[in-house]
């Protein structure tokens, strides 16, 4: 029986743990069973970009695409190698600023037939979230652990009471909210993540273009005020 909790991640916090760099920058760890990690790549659309030995060397590559835009990236660089875990082998995808582990499509496809999970950071801000996918279907999702959304949001509460976070009340403010996320997912995939199997991994690479971005015809501006006084403009796109 898996147990894990949020003691057994209080590594990633650690000044010596090169994760502190995927808190800052952000990043999406990403947990999928029987999917090589060629596979997961290619249904991202990523352009394959060889293999990265460690950590080190997948975050130094990153930081030369950063380099190699004036603007914003176009894409970004993500890094996928296998792992065993329950059920099989699992890939583990790991990012930094991208979004692949949180983007609806590539999460429903990859976990038709199995199970997904991911979970991630924006960085400074921050922004914090966990995804449970079951063949096909967001079944759990939450940035913060009282407000969860999904087609069975209340499924994993008495995992998440046991790993340290509080479906139904306010996290304990002594126990880190990131490192129970950590544990979470180890009870949902049996996959133990530690620093060293971060660091010494041989990542199989690809450059994962970004989400296009939607084209818009039109917005609208509906806002009532305190005297029930109401401004309604519906504006088109041509009219900018």
């Amino acid at each position: 029986m898996i147990s894990a909790t949020a003691a057994d991640y209080g590594w990633i916090r650690s000044p010596s743990s090169f994760f502190t760099y995927a808190l800052e920058a952000g990043y999406t760890l990403t947990l999928v069973r029987g999917v090589s990690p060629a596979e997961l790549l290619e249904v991202a659309g990523a352009e394959p970009q060889g293999v990265c030995e460690g950590l080190v060397e997948l975050i130094e590559q990153h930081a030369d695409i950063l380099d190699g835009y004036e603007d914003s990236p176009e894409s970004f660089l993500a890094g996928a190698f296998t792992v065993p875990g329950e059920g099989g082998d699992w890939t583990l995808a790991l990012e930094f600023g991208g979004d692949l582990g949180t983007r609806p499509s590539i999460m429903e496809a990859l976990s038709t037939g199995t199970r997904a999970v991911s979970h991630s950071s924006n960085g400074g801000k921050p922004m914090d979230f966990f995804h449970w996918y079951e063949d096909g279907e967001l079944r759990t999702t939450f940035e913060w652990p009282t407000d969860r959304t999904g087609s069975t949001p209340d499924e994993l509460n008495e995992v998440m009471r046991e790993v340290g976070l509080h479906p139904t009340r306010d996290s304990d403010p002594n126990i880190d909210t990131k490192a129970a996320v950590f544990a979470l997912t180890e009870r949902l995939t049996g996959v133990q993540v530690t620093e060293e199997l971060l660091a010494e991994a041989e990542y199989q690479t690809g450059n994962v273009p970004e989400a296009p971005v939607d084209e818009w015809e039109s917005i609208t501006v509906d806002i009532t005020d305190a005297h029930g006084e109401r401004t309604y403009v519906h504006v088109r796109r041509d009219q900018l």
